[in-house]
């Protein structure tokens, strides 16, 4: 069985955060939801107070997953950082693969059919643990990018754009989602904040465009750094390693197999030559689970809290009203002249005051082993 988030009674929204190269994701299990079209209840304000690093959880975007629509074993949908929905994304779709594994227990080997507004994807879980992705065939039809550039000698959309009073030879691929490409001779020496949004927002990009300025140290290695379309610089971006080895593999920079080193990370992409389709192959993260409370549940507690912090000190602990301590005591104790678990805490205290740690230890290994051996009896009969 794999690995489930705990349930809090509290809980709105409960996710799992889980990163490739320092991409960040938080993943939502929809696959169950009885309306999978209004699932959590996201909106585009709700997907950037929980991307929000500061005031919320903090991520690149959110993911869904949900019941197959198309044909697939799923359906994935995401959302960028600033609430919008683009086609696909390389890193999460590896994340997403790793949190479908460890959810659901599935070991190397399992494949996944997943549909994307970008058409079918197949990752794959491979036995050193990383996540190889069929991302099908690029798009280098201009209207496919989509981009106003023309096809150039290099077979795919080329020209020089203005960005700030600079000019830049760029191609342009898609991977389901529109990219520029930008070979550099010094990648580091690029001001991403300066010209990313440029790029993102140029007219050549009717639909906008992630953006990536890519140095050839070697035919079998590039290094390259990324401004996603609706993120910003991010420390990765799958399907832009994917359109960035096609671009320069095309304008004759590197072979159809290369490590791309971003700066999250390396990520090894290849462009097979029979099927035409890209692979791509890297690492997805599990970082933490969490849970949103509902802020209706929170309010109550407070308003309960606040309500029982003024009874007088005498008065008698009403036992139908009993303070749920774990709920409304997390910051301390709200009645410390008339806690109605008192004698419960004294007693504590007192075997904390009266027993060793060397003790304190024995006392609750013999109580996991036989609370554990008392399971398996409940499941398989008494243990031999």
């Amino acid at each position: 069985m794999g690995r489930l988030p705990r349930v809090s009674t509290f809980s709105k929204l409960q996710f799992s955060k889980y990163q490739g190269l320092g991409n960040d994701f938080l993943m939502l299990d929809g696959r169950r939801a009885p309306e999978p079209d209004t699932a959590f209840g996201l909106t585009a304000d709700w997907v950037r107070e929980l991307c929000d690093r500061r005031f919320g959880v903090g991520a690149d975007g959110v993911i869904l997953a949900l019941p197959a629509s198309a044909g697939g074993e799923l359906r994935m949908r995401i959302f960028n950082a600033d609430g919008s929905e683009p086609e696909m994304c390389g890193n999460g779709i590896r994340c997403l693969a790793r949190f479908l594994a460890d959810i659901d227990g599935d070991g190397p080997g399992r494949t996944w059919q997943i549909d994307t507004l970008a058409g079918r994807i197949v990752p794959q879980l491979l036995d050193d643990g990383r996540i190889r992705v069929d991302m099908g065939a690029p798009f280098m039809v201009p209207e496919q990018v989509p981009t106003t550039l023309a096809v150039g000698p290099a077979g795919l959309p080329q020209g020089e754009l203005e960005i700030d009073g600079e000019r830049f030879a760029v191609a342009a691929a898609g991977m389901g989602n529109p990219h520029v490409v930008i070979p550099v001779d010094r990648v580091e020496e690029i001001d991403l904040e300066r010209f990313g949004t440029g790029f993102e927002h140029h007219p050549a990009f009717p639909a906008r465009t992630n953006v990536h300025f890519v140095e050839v140290l070697a035919p079998d290695h590039l290094v390259m750094r990324v401004w996603e379309r609706g993120a910003g610089p991010t420390l990765a971006c799958g399907t832009g390693a994917c359109a960035t080895l096609v671009a320069c593999h095309s304008l004759g920079l590197c072979e159809r197999r290369a490590r791309l080193d971003l700066p999250g990370g390396p990520l090894q992409i290849q462009w097979d030559a029979g099927s035409g389709k890209v692979f791509m192959d890297g690492p997805a993260e599990h970082v933490f689970d969490g849970a949103i409370p509902d802020p209706a549940a929170v309010a109550a507690a407070r308003a309960q809290a606040a309500q029982r912090s003024q009874l007088p000190p005498t008065a008698p602990a009403d036992p139908a009203a009993a303070v749920d301590c774990a709920k409304v005591c997390t910051q301390g104790c709200i009645q410390p002249d008339n806690c109605p678990n008192a004698e419960a805490r004294a007693r504590v205290e007192a075997l904390l005051g009266t027993t060793s740690l060397d003790d304190l230890v024995t006392l609750a290994t013999n109580s996991l082993e036989s609370r554990t051996r008392a399971r398996f009896e409940r499941v398989d009969g008494p243990m031999g």
